[in-house]
């Protein structure tokens, strides 16, 4: 909006006016495209728009809130490629929310890039820093605590004076999936337009937007708990955090007051301690009022149990960014994945050039990026976002020399990070705990000797050894191993660097015969890989005593190779046998890593979550196919009353004018009994503000492992229906009463304020 104003508690120093007066920077692409953009900083400090030239309209927008984070000099591959022609002092990049690639730019000057930095790196710390109140203290109204709602404008104002005539705003609420009939739009834009001039600006359009969006689902439900319909006393509001949104806290009184001075706009409500209706929607709009249960977004398991007591967020192939025949290697692989949580990593290693190992898909065309540089973005991003350890899984396939070369670089790259011994030097009786190791990254791969004799300086003297030859990067090459298996009567061979061998501790990589021989001849850090079809057939002969194997030992299990196009298998059926390292293509969107997100959604996203009391103990009777003879077996019912959506995005490439036929579907993810799904019917041409009412119910058996997932889709007769939002989370993080849902896109970014409005409880199920 040409009328609004910066964030007024936002001081505007040297970087950020430079920002808003606009710079010409060069856009990198590869070493040859280089093009010049004309970059803005909008007035409201929430957005950027650049365009070609400093005349005509912008390219392009983007948010504030889109932007992860924003990294200094030659920290990108492309910029790593034309080094050698903009010094690092000149280069930065804006690295995106979700899968949307980075932005690579070059500025004319060092004090240029300097403004830039710092200014984006300052309103990304405000947006992150602010809460609900902060958003309503610093913008008119209501309107702006949705910060998406200045984008719509920007893209609407066709002519960018500030100013929206009819057809402006016609245009906008079809942006926005808003199919309103045009005579009542007309009604709302007349009423709204107090200077009569034919246009809205300012706090006409406040007024506008204020009058589209009321909910009068949260009225409803307002006057059900209001006495005189114009407020909530604070009495009323704590009978109904009580009795409906079910808040067990001490105090409920002192909680209630608290969210009235947090979430209440109006300072004489605040004063009675009462909460009007526009409080009330800010409440239940509020992460306070979210399905998820705030208490479990800090860190709050015990982390103190041993490493293959916890679920591990895990990816495979981390290095493809594409598919696994002709796709793109990258280091941004690796770095995307931190920033998700992931705490196991893959590197596939293969002879490079100059001796100096490289990784890539093996036997593909598929690019190459040298082991050091993957090594050094795990050194520089492993924790920043979780300080708990790493595990590189290491595909060996390198002569002896490239491999000294390897261990060369694990050692002197991540120096004490690396773990080179037992935590204590003793010989070890069980793993440690996350607790023991952050910041510390863990080698898995081939060992010659066993960890207790080199700890009994009994260890071989030799550079080299020789391993069982295991590729586990793909399902035919079990098929070779087997075959050469028969032909010779005993396992390939491969040859080892000691040096090598000796970075591998608590990881070290067995070939898995049979549960008994595990229990018989392995150590409890001898890990074994599973294909996703070999875990299959283990969980259909044997789930209990598989259970039971990764109570005190880690496995690991892993993708198709056949799935060259990077797809995923549902991780949950490896999780309820309690395996712990599911490895996912991080790199390709859909329910399974919508799964995985939802899983890792809890504990401070620090990628480890504790299993269930059942799956932590070598005596445990838990079979997922019968769940009812489990020590303990509580079943839940869940009902959920669909109530409203609101704002739900338009569906990618419709066409234009579309407005979504939405539905909502609820999946359970769990044991094979849990695993349900139903939905409620469709509602026609209504993406704004499609109203349900319907309830679906769900009886869970083994709530400690379900997972919750909702889908919105846009309804088609003649084809499969369209994705529009969803969002997954454990049962056990639900709160009860009326909650919001919080839609995400495919690749499991927010999209604000796409949202659901529910009804939840949870009640024991009768005749257990």
């Amino acid at each position: 909006m040409a009328s609004a104003k910066p964030n007024m508690r936002l001081q505007v120093d040297e970087n950020l006016q430079s920002m808003l007066e606009g710079s010409l920077m060069r856009k990198v692409k590869s070493r040859s495209w280089k093009r010049q953009r004309y970059f803005k900083l909008q007035d409201d400090c929430m957005s950027i728009w650049y365009k070609s030239k400093k005349t005509g309209n912008p390219k392009s927008t983007f948010s504030i809130s889109d932007i992860e984070t924003v990294r200094e000099g030659h920290q990108s591959e492309i910029l790593q490629c034309i080094a050698e022609q903009f010094t690092p002092d000149r280069c930065f990049t804006v690295v995106f929310r979700g899968r949307r690639g980075n932005l690579d730019l070059v500025a004319d000057s060092a004090q240029e890039a300097g403004h830039w930095i710092q200014g984006l790196r300052k309103l990304i710390e405000n947006v992150k820093n602010m809460d609900q109140k902060e958003k309503l203290d610093q913008y008119p109204s209501l309107i702006n605590r949705l910060l998406w709602i200045s984008d719509w404008f920007h893209k609407a104002d066709k002519d960018k004076d500030g100013r929206m005539n009819f057809k402006e705003v016609r245009v906008l609420l079809k942006m926005m999936n808003v199919d309103m009939n045009e005579g009542h739009s007309l009604r709302l834009f007349k009423m709204a337009d107090k200077s009569q001039s034919e246009t809205l600006e300012g706090e006409e359009f406040v007024l506008f937007y204020k009058a589209l969006t009321q909910r009068d689902d949260i009225h409803r439900l307002f006057n059900e708990f209001s006495k005189d319909r114009k407020k909530l006393t604070l009495l009323e509001f704590v009978d109904f955090l009580k009795y409906e949104q079910l808040e067990h806290t001490e105090n409920v009184e002192k909680f209630a007051m608290d969210l009235i001075a947090r979430y209440e706009p109006s300072e004489t409500a605040r004063k009675l301690h009462a909460m009007t209706l526009d409080g009330f929607l800010m409440y239940l709009c509020s992460p306070d009022g979210s399905i998820f249960n705030p208490e479990h977004e800090p860190l709050y398991q015990d982390m103190s149990q041993p490493l293959c007591h916890y679920f591990i967020s895990s990816s495979h192939n981390t290095y493809l960014i594409e598919d696994q025949l002709r796709g793109h290697s990258s280091v941004e692989g690796y770095i995307r994945a931190f920033r998700k949580g992931c705490r196991c990593v893959e590197v596939d290693c293969w002879d490079g050039p100059n001796l100096e190992p490289i990784v890539y898909h093996g036997y593909t065309l598929t690019s190459k990026i040298s082991f050091k540089d993957v090594i050094s973005a795990v050194n520089k991003y492993a924790f920043r976002v979780s300080d708990f350890p790493v595990i590189l899984s290491i595909e060996n396939h390198c002569s002896v020399e490239q491999q000294s070369v390897m261990a060369h670089h694990l050692q002197n790259i991540l120096g004490h990070k690396l773990v080179k011994s037992t935590i204590d030097g003793k010989i070890p009786s069980r793993f440690p705990s996350p607790e023991e190791l952050k910041w510390k990254v863990l080698v898995k791969g081939k060992r010659i000797d066993k960890l207790e004799d080199c700890l009994n300086g009994q260890g071989e003297d030799h550079y080299t050894g020789e391993v069982t030859d295991e590729d586990e990067a793909a399902e035919i090459d079990d098929e070779n191993i087997k075959n050469e298996v028969k032909r010779k009567g005993k396992a390939p061979k491969q040859s080892l660097a000691k040096e090598l061998s000796d970075c591998v501790i608590y990881c070290k990589s067995v070939h898995f015969n049979s549960f008994k021989h595990s229990r018989t001849h392995y150590k409890f850090y001898e890990i074994s890989s599973f294909t996703e079809s070999k875990a299959r057939k283990q969980i259909r002969e044997s789930a209990n005593e598989f259970v039971r194997h990764n109570a005190w030992q880690l496995t690991r299990v892993y993708p198709s190779g056949f799935r060259t196009d990077s797809s995923n298998f549902s991780p949950q059926e490896m999780w309820n046998t309690g395996c712990q390292i599911v490895a996912l293509n991080f790199q390709t969107a859909g329910e399974e890593m919508d799964l995985n997100d939802g899983l890792f959604s809890r504990n401070a996203h620090c990628g480890f979550v504790l299993k269930p009391s059942f799956m932590r103990t070598i005596e445990s009777n838990f079979d997922p196919e019968h769940p009812r003879d489990t020590a303990g077996y509580r079943p839940l019912n869940l009902t959920i009353q669909v109530i409203s959506g609101q704002q739900l995005p338009k569906v990618e490439n419709s066409k234009e004018g579309s407005i979504v036929d939405p539905l909502v579907r609820v999946e359970i993810h769990g044991v094979p009994m849990d695993n349900v799904k139903q939905e409620t019917k469709y509602i026609d041409n209504n993406g704004f503000n499609p109203v349900w009412y319907e309830t679906l119910s769900f009886i869970v058996h083994v709530p400690d492992l379900a997972l919750v997932r909702f889908v919105v889709e846009d309804y088609d007769l003649t084809s499969k229906n369209d994705f529009v939002g969803q969002y997954t989370l454990p049962f056990t993080t639900i709160k009860q009463g009326y909650r919001h849902i919080h839609l995400l896109s495919k690749d499991g970014t927010g999209i604000p304020p796409s949202s659901l409005f529910i009804h939840t409880r949870i009640t024991e199920a009768a005749g257990r």
